[in-house]
């Protein structure tokens, strides 16, 4: 898949497109909808696949009070849309001058000019151009004027959990509920984080329960704190390697137990404790959360609800 980080870079020879647009955050069952619709329909007529996104978050630089936290970060993002095997994204830089475009300017600029396209597909609730003042209506007017055909998939229901019609805003709340068995069901796949392994204060180590702890600036929309099963992955790893993915327990939150204000993400491999895993990029997926995070009166008691835990996860992982 071509990345492209301004509509210039589009090769000419690109051809005619089937286009769609959004901000794409989590890439979620309500994402892929849509672009599964630009996929198929690019295929059937012999053309390009390309989205356009956005980064920053449109919210992010018109009312940062209010922006929301990002599920995933734009590389997972542009992985992930690979995935869905689009022939290219389009990443564009989004800016107080970028948002004053007309809905008509903004399509013209970007899929009759940009991507020349014959086919633009956009979500039943997506805003474009001033003051989001363009949308499913506007487009399809749009369309109708500037030559393009224009398809609208039709809204997605709830999922088993209650997490209402697949969106990034019900997406994002249930990650931060704890609701991760939504929030995978919700994606099509489990929730992730990703960071680089860092030293913290080697506790675990020296409880025999060996954590490897993600640098704080670890990509991903972090969960309620408490105790979770999950995998640790090892992306640098071949997939077919032993180690590639590994069942793990999995710590958010702060200690209470030792009084620390951080808050972080720790993931003790089940029974292993030989793992030299600093300085390597992890994914920790979430699949239960088990309990609330507790203060308890000795390390004895935290050992022994550490080994009951970690019996849970191998429960839930087996």
């Amino acid at each position: 898949m071509h990345r492209w980080t301004t509509l210039d870079d589009v090769p000419a020879d690109l051809g005619p497109t089937v286009a769609t647009l959004g901000n794409f955050d989590g890439v979620h069952r309500g994402h892929h909808a849509v672009l599964d619709t630009v996929t198929s329909v690019a295929r059937d007529r012999g053309l390009a696949a390309v989205a356009v996104t956005f980064d920053p978050h449109p919210v992010a630089v018109l009312h940062p009070e209010r922006a929301p936290q990002e599920i995933c970060g734009l590389q997972r993002r542009l992985d992930l849309l690979e995935e869905t095997g689009l022939d290219g994204v389009v990443v564009v830089e989004f800016t107080r001058e970028y948002a004053q475009l007309t809905p008509e300017d903004f399509v013209v600029q970007t899929f009759v000019r940009g991507l020349r396209a014959q086919v633009v597909v956009i979500g039943h609730d997506s805003r474009f151009g001033l003051h989001n003042s363009g949308d499913a209506d506007t487009m399809r007017e749009l369309g109708r004027v500037h030559g393009f055909e224009v398809i609208v998939p039709g809204t997605l229901g709830e999922t088993d959990h209650g997490v209402r019609a697949w969106s990034s805003t019900a997406l994002r709340e249930a990650i931060t509920s704890g609701d991760v068995p939504g929030a995978a069901e919700a994606l099509g796949r489990l929730h992730s984080v990703s960071g680089e392994v860092v030293h913290g204060h080697h506790r675990g180590r020296e409880l025999g329960f060996p954590t490897a702890n993600l640098a704080a600036d670890s990509e991903g929309l972090v969960p309620a704190d408490g105790v979770y099963a999950g995998w640790l992955t090892r992306p640098g790893l071949p997939a077919d390697h032993p180690d590639h993915r590994l069942p793990a327990a999995v710590s958010v939150g702060t200690n209470p137990t030792f009084d620390d204000v951080e808050r972080s993400v720790e993931a003790y491999v089940l029974d292993r404790d030989d793992l030299d895993l600093y300085g390597e990029t992890v994914r920790v997926e979430f699949v239960q959360r088990l309990r609330d995070n507790l203060r308890f009166t000795s390390v004895e008691e935290l050992m022994e609800q550490i080994g009951a835990d970690v019996d849970r996860v191998r429960e839930l992982l087996a």
